[in-house]
């Protein structure tokens, strides 16, 4: 119902993405205050939440450096004296190479943002939320941190990783009042699967372009459901375990995929 969240507050990290900016306006919707979290682009989800009437602060942050979140979570304290939801969304997929040929310095980045980010925004989040009495969170895992994938092993590593780190989270915290989650999406018709076909330039760009629509719709067939997800829907379920409509459902990894893990149909 409308003004579920009266006069609390959202942090989004990774506000600038589809996804972010989806939950970010559906935050808004049901009455909270929002910051965003990105290392750009935040300013353009701020800029349409204020237009629809709501309260919003972009606040520049690279989730994989303590100092950085340890200013965001400070300055949401300053700005609005308390933090009750938390969606920590913001992550980078990386180069695409098999185990053995991924390089160190992608291995490294893939780990520090997707993992070591989420563990960072917790470690300062939680606090805030124990001298309140509670509050929610909920981490951006993926089907891949429940699988395997070809190509994708530090992507993977560091989405498994994400779902152990809220399912211990959760069993510390939750006699504290926090309530911390994940949700594992499938394919996410997002702009940056949509950006993958776009024409680079030149003949080269266009047979390159080619390949990735033909790719894009194959992968769209093989999901059972026959279809992308959209933003839209995972923002639905995050509000949903932000929600006391979830007040039972800690630990747990929401898979959002269009029966994508269950198997393909014949």
């Amino acid at each position: 119902m409308p003004n579920l969240f009266q006069d609390k507050v959202a942090l989004v990290t990774g506000g600038g993405g589809s996804i972010g900016h989806a939950t970010a306006l559906a935050y808004v919707r049901e009455g909270a205050r929002v910051v965003i979290a990105d290392v750009a682009g935040g300013e353009a989800t701020v800029e349409k939440i204020r237009a629809a009437g709501g309260e919003a602060l972009y606040v520049k942050t690279d989730i994989s450096k303590a100092g950085d979140v340890e200013i965001l979570v400070r300055t949401i304290i300053e700005r609005f004296g308390r933090l009750d939801f938390a969606f920590n969304n913001a992550g980078i997929r990386g180069k695409w190479a098999r185990s053995a040929e991924i390089s160190e310095e992608n291995w490294d980045r893939i780990i520090q943002v997707n993992l070591k980010g989420v563990w960072l925004s917790m470690k300062y989040e939680i606090p805030e939320m124990l001298k309140r009495g509670g509050g929610t969170i909920v981490n951006m895992a993926s089907v891949l941190g429940l699988s395997g994938a070809g190509k994708l092993s530090a992507y993977s590593a560091s989405k498994h990783g994400i779902v152990a780190l809220t399912k211990t989270a959760a069993l510390e915290y939750s006699e504290k009042g926090i309530r911390i989650n994940a949700v594992c999406p499938g394919y996410v018709d997002t702009h940056l699967l949509q950006g993958n076909v776009k024409n680079t330039g030149g003949f080269k760009g266009w047979v390159k372009k080619i390949k990735k629509e033909m790719l894009y719709t194959l992968l769209k067939k093989l999901e059972p459901a026959g279809r992308f997800g959209k933003p839209d829907e995972v923002a639905s379920a995050v509000i949903w375990l932000s929600s006391q409509a979830s007040s039972p459902v800690t630990g747990q990894a929401l898979v959002i995929d269009g029966g994508h893990l269950a198997g393909r149909t014949i």
